[in-house]
């Protein structure tokens, strides 16, 4: 179907309804075609496939979770979280990992705000590929590695992606931090080296529990350490549903003490906001 003109393009465009496409969300949620089996698609919140080199973005409800799908087994989820009410509260990674005295993340882990507070709980997570340490790439090592690593180029950098989703919630380069990064793995050598372990394979999971409000930002562009010579990514499947927060008898509040007091500050932070 051509789009050289007006008409034709319009065509095409008519033509994708009822598609699912990469990098474009399903609209109403509840038509997505293949609900985890737990869930009823009345649930539903967010459906999404994002394509490699793609990035995606939304406001979540606490209590919300949040499933991420390695469709084909190189996928990478680079992840930011913010605190939907006052976004100058984000992900800090940093403390994330001084705080539970862990740089490998997993199930029951918490990803904590720089307020050491908890933003959200990993409540799954049969991957264990996952990266702390390094963050994303930048526009400049794409290019030095692919050619071009602008956000509408063939190999778009991750730093860049962020931008433009910060962008769509009025947030700018200066509010970006570290970010954490799902499915492909790092681990600290001996000599302190830093070793890509890669994927755990195709179909792997991660599933979060939004502890509070949330603006979430997720970009999917090869690590920065993946030693393969061509942009590799491939698809990623957000899928989101309404659900309930965490409570004091949840087996995370009370992991360990440093993660008890996170859960504590949070709930002080939310009941004085009448959010709990």
């Amino acid at each position: 179907m051509s789009t050289a003109t007006t008409y034709g393009a319009r065509e095409h465009a008519r033509a994708q309804a009822g598609a699912v496409v990469e990098t474009m969300p399903t609209i109403p949620a509840a038509d997505w075609p293949e609900p985890p089996p737990e869930v009823d698609a009345e649930r539903l919140i967010w459906a999404e496939i994002v394509a490699g080199g793609g990035y995606t973005h939304k406001v979540l409800a606490r209590g919300s979770e949040l499933q991420l799908t390695d469709l084909r087994g190189d996928a990478c989820a680079h992840l930011l979280l913010y605190n939907a009410d006052a976004p100058w509260e984000r992900l800090n990674v940093a403390d994330t990992v001084k705080i539970q005295w862990n740089a490998y993340l997993g199930e029951s882990m918490v990803l904590l705000s720089d307020q050491a507070r908890v933003l959200a709980t990993i409540v799954g997570d049969d991957s264990g590929r996952h990266d702390t340490l390094c963050g994303t790439s930048t526009v400049a090592t794409n290019t030095e590695r692919y050619g071009d690593g602008s956000p509408h180029g063939p190999a778009p950098a991750g730093l860049a992606l962020f931008t433009l989703a910060a962008a769509k919630h009025g947030l700018g380069p200066r509010d970006i931090p570290p970010n954490l990064s799902l499915f492909q793995g790092v681990r600290v050598g001996e000599s302190g080296e830093l070793d890509f372990t890669g994927s755990a394979g195709a179909g792997r999971s991660v599933l979060l529990r939004a502890e509070m409000p949330l603006i979430v930002h997720i970009v999917n562009v090869p690590h920065p350490l993946d030693p393969r010579p061509d942009y590799t990514v491939t698809p990623l499947r957000v899928i989101a549903w309404r659900a309930q927060p965490s409570t004091p008898k949840s087996p995370e509040w009370t992991s360990n003490p440093e993660t008890r007091r996170a859960f504590e500050n949070t709930a002080d932070h939310l009941i004085a906001r009448g959010i709990s």
